[in-house]
């Protein structure tokens, strides 16, 4: 094994906790950043072996990795290994000149900003801090601190969202050129106090989600971005590629480590997710010892059955070399008859319409 060349960083502090939020935060801790950056350093020294000499992608991801205190966040990227590509997503509120030049001191290359509607009431509706022009403020000073790839995060179906809505937001986000957008389908888990409040919304957004899929796709692509995975657009016809690496590597079926609190790694046959408890974590890496986790062993057919729902995600033609196992073979022949998917010269790729039907098209192929 040569090293996993892509790192995860997981930062979960956040300023507030959103309804509808899921992943592993944090509210507030302010006097813990420190130990929390103490603990992932520590971590990162004890797997630092499973590692490539030379990373190609390192992912600051949370939570909120911009409301960690900055001295303490400086100090993490400065202590990160090298990589081609670096990228800290970030809520927009947080986003400062002295921030975004720090971000910049600190080897940063890529910001993901996390703007979701342009409209007030969605954003109220989110329980999103942040407003339009905080989005709009978060791009300058990061363009002014010389950044120059930049993404933005929007979600499509929040309640109370019309087309009109949809298309506005689309346009307030082209407005501000972003390298970058990735468009979301709103994601309610069942049981959360979101779908409580909304839960008949929830529905009748749902029944719209196809038309909305489908006006995203052609307005970005319509605007020149290429549409190269199911929900990510960069901008096309430049000399770089804009394609956000460290998520292809997942795509890809790469090899990947991941620290932190809840932070998931994929290494071979092996996939393993910490403890999603702050306490439990600064305690094990403090006595200098790997924190609590959930191993999975992943056999061949695991993986490649990931293989290829996640390839099957990109714009580009999947190789079918050991992945035949699995695929089923009646269901292969009934999506290229529906033509939902091409085979070409040992590859399989699902068409613009299969694109579309998405995770419905690869669940009928696989064995």
């Amino acid at each position: 094994m040569t090293g996993a060349r892509h790192l995860y960083v997981h930062l979960p502090f956040c300023a507030h906790r959103c309804g509808y939020c899921d992943f592993v935060t944090v509210v507030g801790r302010d006097g813990q950043h420190g130990a929390y950056v103490d603990s992932l350093l520590g971590e990162l020294e004890l797997e630092r072996q499973l590692l490539a000499d030379e990373l190609e992608t390192v992912f600051l991801g949370g939570g909120t990795p911009t409301f960690t205190a900055l001295p303490e966040l400086v100090r993490l990227l400065e202590a990160l290994p090298h990589a081609l590509e670096v990228t800290v997503e970030a809520n927009p509120e947080t986003v400062t000149p002295q921030l975004a030049r720090a971000l910049r001191a600190g080897r940063v290359t890529r910001v993901s900003l996390g703007a979701q509607t342009f409209r007030p009431e969605l954003l109220r509706v989110l329980e999103r801090v942040a407003g339009p022009d905080d989005v709009r403020r978060a791009v300058h000073h990061l363009r002014d601190a010389g950044f120059d790839n930049i993404s933005l995060d929007l979600i499509y179906g929040i309640p109370g969202q019309s087309t009109s809505d949809l298309e506005a937001d689309l346009g307030d986000a082209l407005a501000l050129e972003p390298e970058h957008l990735s468009c979301y389908e709103l994601e309610a888990k069942p049981g959360t106090r979101f779908t409580h409040a909304w839960g008949d919304e929830l529905g009748r957004q749902a029944d719209a989600m196809e038309d909305y899929f489908e006006r995203v796709v052609a307005t970005l692509t319509g605007a020149g971005y290429r549409w190269y995975e199911t929900a990510n657009f960069c901008r096309a016809g430049e000399e770089r590629d804009l394609r956000s690496r460290h998520n292809l590597g997942y795509w890809l079926g790469r090899d990947y480590l991941g620290i932190g609190i809840g932070a998931v790694s994929t290494i071979e046959n092996r996939r393993w997710r910490n403890t999603p408890r702050l306490g439990r974590y600064l305690e094990a890496l403090g006595a200098g010892q790997a924190p609590e986790r959930e191993p999975e062993e992943l056999d061949g057919d695991v993986r490649a059955r990931e293989r290829v729902m996640l390839g099957l995600r990109l714009d580009e033609p999947l190789p079918l070399a050991g992945l035949r196992q699995a695929l089923d073979p009646a269901g292969l022949e009934r999506v290229e008859q529906l033509g939902l998917a091409e085979r070409s010269e040992g590859t399989l790729a699902l068409t613009q319409r299969g694109r579309f039907l998405g995770g419905g098209v690869t669940a009928e192929l696989l064995a």
